[in-house]
């Protein structure tokens, strides 16, 4: 049976999902009270340069990632962009929507003038690094970061 898919920008009514979504991307993730949810994602949608992907199986969100792009005074004035937040639910893995939607999200960046796409993985399972070169990325850069996060 073929699924319709659909990738698009999230919504507010689309939170619940997302949650459930990002409950599958960090194991044991600092708890976040539904009201801050609402908040910070209501901050995110309202945010220029900050875009939210949904990926949809048959209406059901199944796929996200996190497009933010960085104006620049560097490379002619072209900004840049980020991609955060990668994950495919369980269910919908290797099926396509997860590429669909970080393409989606790298073809905005690139309709919005930007210069290159970057993205960095902590993830651990096999075939990650292979997932996002099939989305078009290469290993051109070194990844570093400063964490100021709790210990979990």
């Amino acid at each position: 049976m073929s699924k319709t898919v659909e990738v698009r920008p999230l919504q507010k009514s689309d939170l619940a999902g997302l949650l459930a979504l990002y409950a599958q991307l960090i194991e044991n993730d600092l708890p976040l009270a539904p009201a801050l949810a609402e908040t910070r994602f209501d901050d995110m949608l309202k945010r220029d340069g900050l875009t939210v992907f949904g990926g949809f199986a048959d209406g059901i969100l199944a796929s996200t990632c996190v497009l933010i792009v960085v104006p620049n005074l560097t490379r002619g004035g072209m900004p840049y962009a980020f991609i955060e937040n990668v994950v495919t639910d369980g269910a919908h893995r290797r099926t396509g929507l997860g590429r669909q939607t970080v393409k989606t999200a790298i073809d905005a960046a690139f309709d919005a003038g930007c210069y290159t796409v970057r993205l960095q993985t902590g993830g651990k399972r096999p075939g990650t690094l292979d997932f996002y070169r099939s989305c078009g990325f290469d290993l051109t850069k070194h990844g570093l970061e400063v964490r100021r996060i709790p210990p979990r």
